[in-house]
């Protein structure tokens, strides 16, 4: 599978599916922390929201990497992960509104 990185014409539904469910996956274990962080105040659930998206955001970019080396549609998991990486950045004042 000889393909241009810089090609646009990026199509795997199954690649997408999989992207797809891991970012919603790990928004949601996200969304449990922070509602945990909300109703009992807690600071270490405070401190795991933006934890467990910066760490859902570098899984993300290791399986964009996994996926370039067997040449697969890597683009799609990269995406993934920028964009975790920036609700993580949205995040990060969470820890600060539960103190």
């Amino acid at each position: 599978m000889d393909r241009n990185d810089v090609e646009k014409n990026w199509h795997d539904p199954a690649a997408f599916r999989a992207a797809v469910t891991y970012v919603v996956s790990v928004v949601v274990v996200a969304g449990l922390a922070f509602a945990t962080a909300m109703i009992w105040h807690s600071r270490i659930a405070g401190i795991l929201v933006p934890l467990i998206l910066f760490v859902g955001g570098v899984g993300a970019f290791v399986q964009t990497y996994r996926v370039w080396r067997v040449e697969g549609t890597w683009p799609i998991w990269q995406g993934a992960g920028w964009f975790l990486l920036a609700v993580f950045l949205l995040c990060l004042g969470v820890p600060v509104s539960v103190w």
